[in-house]
């Protein structure tokens, strides 16, 4: 049965593909019909979510293997489009063209970043942590070292690297759940956080993966469909990746046009909005911003290599030679979507900017724009704002404010697309959401049932009692993580930046090490992992709280704090591993054996 299963699955993604299509075109014919928009945005979600549980529902599972590694037999292709979904998370698809937005080509650190990362995965990890066959990245921690201390101390950096990561996700949820369903932002998160939970809760990572590969589906259409849209209507032709340039140069003369401005935005700030104020290209060539640049894609690139979540999924692979091929079809579908999200932020922004376009609103009344409806929907949530701040009635740049967290889920709304267009982006950014989301609470929840409850706490439990606790740890986590996304702490993309400094600060280095250093010992990983994360986290509690008034030193800000825990991480680790004793022969023979492609998993599958 799972052999006919795994055989027959481009033929059941193709019809999943095809019905997802249909829908569209259904709700298309309703909108047509004169069906109310907020019940088409609704239909939307509902209808997905609901596809997404039925699959977790399907997928599952009291089989260890399965729950936890989706027991090892997913294919390359489809492996890398879950991977891909688990990557897309609520930073990439709902925040990222919002950062490029407001900041720039700066923000294009992150983009470069994040995919340099897959290069480091694929060259120095994947297809290693294969070999080695665990199921979880402190369970190769724990095992290569030796000792609890070791696996404990990857379990507290993986679970909060983690959890910084899934309070970004459920942010995202609940930012678009509040807008589908028009509820306040605390009571969406909830929303989210159950959508979250039916997914992953009963199947573990077999449930994930196949429902990763459908959310996948959801968000690439999602997000493809109004850039190109919005191309062709601006005219700038069939391929927007190729020819926003033009759209970039239009959109520093009307900046110029509308003057920058230099009003207080004290207003918009304290609710966490931003003004349009900035330029487009506001990313300076001097040599500090040069060097932030690099830092972030430093921080950015480790981050990636040592997220649990994202290693994860190469566990789940039938062979080492299949891990290697995953990673390239995770970069491709990656691609597809990076390659796409600055065209996109250049389209939404001009759109919002030529009064040439209908959708123009600068220096445009401001009862007149106040009277939009996109305008009085997503300010009845919270996430837009208008001020007049000189008195002249007209909406200069530096008065419109905005959530940089919206500007994807706004986008049809601002083009002036059908509204069966903003149903679509809602479904997608709610599919990358919780693709990320429940490959988090999985890394977290399947981290302490495995690792600290079965390997420290209880090693005789039995399979039913390890699989219930960590479906209890699924849901407590869950619920904190909710809560914690309700304080709107920080936005989407500064809580995902936290979570790959912390990554990198912490396990960046044993593992690589681990891999390729036979020397490496279990004194040596506890000085980095416990060095590098205190450190991180210290600069980090230090230049974070803009209350205390620390200027960043040298540029290094909340963003990539990793610089700081990296190396720190590195010289503890190298430093003590040197002056303690080297790894017994076995360890040793061990690490030269999963650098070796073929023969079986270091392992046992009873693992």
């Amino acid at each position: 049965m799972k052999g006919e299963f795994i055989e027959n699955l481009p033929k059941i993604y193709g019809m999943y593909t095809g019905g997802f299509l249909i829908f569209i075109l259904l709700m298309a014919a309703l909108e047509q019909m004169g069906v109310h928009a907020d019940t088409i945005g609704i239909l939307f979600v509902a209808f997905t979510v609901f596809i997404y549980a039925a699959i977790g529902w399907l997928s599952r599972t009291m089989q260890v293997d399965a729950y936890y590694v989706a027991g090892r037999q997913v294919p390359t292709v489809f492996n890398g489009m879950a991977t891909a979904a688990d990557w897309m998370s609520g930073a990439s698809f709902v925040a990222m063209a919002g950062g490029i937005y407001f900041g720039g080509h700066g923000y294009l650190a992150f983009v470069v970043g994040w995919t340099g990362g897959y290069v480091l995965v694929a060259a120095l990890m994947a297809p290693y942590l294969r070999k080695f066959g665990c199921y979880t990245v402190p369970d190769f921690i724990g095992t290569r070292y030796g000792g609890n201390l070791a696996r404990f101390f990857a379990v507290v950096v993986l679970t909060v690297a983690s959890f910084t990561y899934v309070t970004a996700q459920i942010n995202a949820t609940g930012t678009i759940a509040s807008r589908a369903l028009q509820v306040p932002f605390e009571v969406g998160v909830w929303f989210g956080l159950l959508g979250i939970l039916l997914c992953s809760m009963l199947g573990g990572m077999r449930a994930v993966t196949w429902t990763q590969v459908a959310q996948y589906i959801v968000l690439i259409i999602a997000y493809l469909v109004p850039v190109f849209w919005m191309s062709n209507k601006q005219g700038f032709g069939l391929v927007p990746q190729l020819v926003y340039g033009e759209a970039v140069m239009r959109i520093t003369e009307l900046e110029q046009l509308h003057g920058l401005g230099s009003l207080d935005a004290v207003e918009g700030a304290k609710k966490g909005l931003k003004a349009l104020s900035v330029p487009f290209v506001a990313a300076g060539t001097d040599a500090l911003s040069s060097w932030k640049f690099v830092t972030l894609v430093l921080c950015m690139m480790a981050g990636t290599a040592s997220l649990p979540h994202i290693l994860m999924r190469y566990f789940t692979t039938p062979s080492v030679k299949a891990a290697r091929q995953s990673v390239a079809w995770s970069l491709f579908f990656i691609f597809l979507l990076y390659f796409t999200a600055p065209a996109l932020a250049t389209f939404t922004k001009l759109q919002v900017l030529d009064p040439n376009l209908a959708t123009g609103i600068i220096g445009k009344a401001i009862t007149e724009v106040q009277a939009l409806e996109w305008i009085q929907k997503w300010s009845n949530v919270g996430f837009l704002q208008i001020i007049d701040a000189n008195g002249d009635g007209l909406l200069q740049l530096n008065e419109f404010f905005m959530r940089g967290d919206i500007v994807v889920l706004a986008t049809p709304e601002i083009a002036g697309l059908p509204y069966v267009i903003s149903g679509l982006v809602a479904a997608g950014g709610m599919a990358a959401a919780m693709s990320t989301a429940d490959g988090l609470l999985l890394a977290i929840a399947n981290a302490l049932s495995h690792d600290l409850y079965y390997k420290i706490i209880d090693p005789n439990a039995e399979t039913r009692k390890r699989l219930l606790v960590a479906r209890i740890l699924l849901l407590g986590i869950g619920a904190v993580g909710a809560f914690v996304a309700s304080l709107k702490l920080t936005s989407i993309l500064g809580a995902v930046a936290w979570a790959f400094d912390f990554a990198c600060s912490g396990l960046f280095f044993p593992i690589v090490l681990g891999i390729w250093w036979k020397r490496a010992n279990r004194a040596g990983a506890l000085a980095g992992m416990l060095c590098g994360f205190v450190a991180g986290s210290l600069y980090l509690y230090w230049v974070a709280p803009a209350f205390l008034g620390n200027e960043p030193w040298i540029g290094i800000d909340h963003l990539r704090f990793g610089i700081i825990g990296m190396p720190v991480s590195l010289i503890a680790m190298v430093v003590v591993t040197l002056m303690t004793e080297e790894p017994d022969a076995e360890t040793q023979a061990m690490v030269d054996e999963i650098r070796v492609p073929a023969g079986k998993t270091v392992l046992s599958s009873t693992h």
